[in-house]
């Protein structure tokens, strides 16, 4: 087969930022809701002012014709010259009076043409009827006109209304309605850019401090967010995040410095002692029983300190799905076995509640690690390692401590026996890494407890750690 062609990389697509986002989008939203508004708003307008201007014509052509109805009327009778005439003239409203042939008989202002239809009426018999006509330009106006006749062939009455200056009216509404929107749009536009900007401008921090990260990898940056909303939320979780990340980096920094320190000294004797094979035919046979002897100890000891470096790095289980676990059963297990492995008595006490949610591989490596470290320093001991299970000190906690006779711990020691890889000056020559009582520790707050160590009345140490019913959230790393 041919190889593929690559096809060239098209342009990159320009980013809109979110504060154009959100500034077009009010504008665009506030801009269709005023159009809206305006055009429901000028519809209406427009339909009351045309329907009451339709309804005050229609009830002046029917108080016309109930007139000519009632009273036999006649063309002087609606005469504008004649004193008392019975037609109430509207504003906006004109009138014109046709003689018996449809002549003008006074005239209108402005004048009103006059059509057949309208003659017609003039000549008709009953009286009362009408004919209209819309939409008549007169002049420069618009009118609609309604011919009332006056019945016996006497003549008619021509009533007109002016409506084109309604129409103006609404045509001015209208221009000064769209000059409204278009007002508000462009108001909204900025109002909403100056909103966006408000409430983009801690985004635009965060932004900037997660970019400074990602160039610079300086986890230290202090991010300057406030605020108790959302965005506040995410800049204080952010800076915890940051303060996570760079107290994790510390850790597996000073990690890998501690563990190079310990791993020196092993392999510097592996290598003398490796060196010293090359003329093991040389030796004496209580030397060569020696150097072998050596030789498996620090190779115990370097795998010993090798796997538990690799469970403090990995996290101590932490893919180990937490359920409700028995403190009291996990030390019974981790007691019956310490019997087998050591030949010494060791008692197990439990009172109250003992469950808590936990890992159980976890909590059992801790109580494992305190119960080994107890055989481990009271050797020739011949009082039994005592271990004990209370629950609950306090609502939700439960209280494991390991209780032996041995030589104790010096006051100063005491606040640093949990430390990787701190072992105190007596405690040098016994086999060991240093980090049982770090795991210790490391489990106990993940568990939400804490570890605690003292010196045991008559000789001997306390050491122990509590759970606090329950995983803390970042807490199983280890690291």
């Amino acid at each position: 087969m041919g190889r593929r062609r690559r096809l060239p990389a098209g342009p990159r697509p320009r980013l809109v930022s979110l504060r154009t986002t959100f500034a077009v989008s009010f504008a665009a939203v506030t801009a269709a809701v005023t159009v809206l508004v305006g055009i429901l708003s000028y519809n209406s307008a427009a339909r009351l002012v045309r329907v009451d201007q339709q309804s005050v014509f229609t009830q002046v052509v029917h108080d016309v014709q109930d007139e000519v109805r009632q009273q036999d009327m006649s063309p002087d009778d609606f005469s504008s010259s004649r004193p008392g005439h019975d037609l109430v003239r509207p504003a906006r409203t004109d009138v014109q009076v046709l003689g018996p042939q449809g002549q003008i008989m006074d005239h209108g202002s402005p004048v009103l043409p006059v059509t057949p239809q309208d003659r017609d009426m003039a000549v008709a018999r009953t009286a009362g009827r009408v004919v209209q006509h819309k939409d008549v330009r007169v002049e420069a106006d618009l009118f609609r006109i309604a011919t009332v006749s006056l019945g016996k062939g006497r003549g008619a009455v021509q009533v007109a209304q002016e409506f084109s200056d309604t129409e103006d009216l609404l045509r001015a509404l209208q221009q000064r309605t769209l000059i409204l929107m278009a007002a508000v749009v462009v108001a909204a536009g900025l109002f909403g850019w100056w909103l966006a900007r408000r409430i983009t401008r801690r985004l635009v921090v965060l932004t900037s401090a997660a970019e400074d990260v990602a160039r610079t990898r300086q986890l230290g940056i202090q991010v300057p967010v406030a605020g108790l909303d959302e965005v506040g939320r995410l800049g204080r979780a952010f800076d915890r995040m940051l303060g996570r990340l760079a107290q994790s980096e510390e850790d597996q920094r000073r990690l890998v410095q501690d563990a190079g320190h310990e791993l020196r000294t092993p392999l510097t004797s592996l290598r003398t002692n490796i060196s010293l094979l090359r003329r093991i035919d040389e030796l004496p046979p209580a030397t060569r029983e020696e150097l072998v002897a050596d030789l498996s100890q620090e190779a115990r000891e370097l795998t010993d300190l090798v796997n538990e470096l690799v469970d403090l790095a990995a996290g101590q289980s932490e893919n180990e799905p937490p359920q409700r676990v028995d403190l009291a059963d996990l030390a019974e297990d981790v007691v019956g076995l310490a019997r087998r492995r050591t030949g010494r008595d060791v008692v197990l006490r439990a009172s109250g509640d003992t469950t808590t949610d936990g890992r159980p591989g976890m909590l059992q490596r801790a109580i494992s690690n305190l119960v080994e470290n107890a055989a481990k320093f009271d050797r020739d001991g011949k009082a039994p390692i005592e271990v004990s299970i209370t629950g609950p000190a306090r609502p939700g906690t439960v209280r494991v401590e390991v209780r032996d006779r041995g030589p104790g711990i010096a006051e100063g020691d005491l606040v640093r026996i949990f430390d990787r890889f701190y072992r105190a000056a007596d405690a040098r020559s016994q086999p060991g890494s240093g980090l049982g009582l770090s795991i210790v520790r490391e489990v106990a707050m993940a568990h939400g407890g804490a570890p605690f160590a003292f010196r045991r009345e008559g000789g001997g140490a306390v050491i122990g750690f509590t759970v606090g019913g329950g995983l803390v959230p970042g807490g199983d790393t280890g690291v």
